[in-house]
């Protein structure tokens, strides 16, 4: 299986920051954190994250200056169901929780795809304290 690197850095700075209300300029990822083997569902849900989700999400999970980190406790499973995520996709979403603005829905993600891309988050999230 493969490996994934997290960076412990920008995690405990993103998760403090978004959850806050702030926003950094600049996602810095310095330090490997945690190293973890994904299932081979979440290996094909982490290539449709990083070609849809990744662009405002950041890779890792991590966010950007786009959209918010899926590391932080509000997106936990027990603050955000599965169907939450899969209700963002297809529906898009207001902006409730950080300053991002609302998310469109995103075209072209087959309900596949989408339970790939959850369970991709929700072992990341798992391996990570969330």
């Amino acid at each position: 299986m493969k490996k994934l690197f997290l960076t412990a850095a920008a995690t405990v700075i993103l998760s403090g920051a978004y959850f806050f209300g702030t926003q950094p300029q600049a996602i810095a990822q310095t330090e490997e954190s945690s190293v973890i083997d994904l299932s081979e569902l979440a290996l094909s849900g982490q290539e449709y994250y990083n070609s849809t989700c990744a662009v405002c999400h950041g890779v890792n999970l991590v966010g950007t200056n786009q959209g918010p980190p899926f590391l932080n406790r509000v997106y936990a499973a027990g603050h955000h169901s599965d169907m939450a995520f899969v209700l963002a996709v297809k529906l898009g979403t207001r902006a409730h929780h950080f300053r991002f603005g609302p998310m469109s829905a995103i075209e072209g993600i087959s309900d596949e795809q989408i339970g790939a891309i959850i369970t991709y988050i929700r072992e990341v999230q798992a391996a990570n304290g969330f």
